[in-house]
């Protein structure tokens, strides 16, 4: 689980999950009245990214800011902790 949050913390991630927000914020714009949840569902994670906050994080015990959570893991693909 701790290489998936290093996944997502790392600036790929974090791009990846603006651009998935986006995503998500336009096809629910383009469904019209439909798609307004999926709209308010695609806040998530383009904030996350956004803001560099990490929300898997602290539930391992790991720190909520995206910056921090690199400090504590690194970038070592060695190290395996699941």
């Amino acid at each position: 689980m701790k290489d998936f949050i290093r996944l997502i913390a790392s600036p790929g991630g974090r791009a990846a999950r603006i651009a998935v927000g986006t995503g998500l914020i336009g096809t629910g714009l383009a469904m019209g009245r439909k798609g307004w949840a999926l709209s308010v569902l695609g806040l998530l994670p383009l904030s996350m990214g956004a803001f560099d906050w990490c929300l898997l994080a602290p539930l391992n015990g790991l720190p909520f800011d995206g910056a921090k959570v690199r400090a504590v893991l690194g970038s070592g693909a060695a190290d395996s902790d699941e």
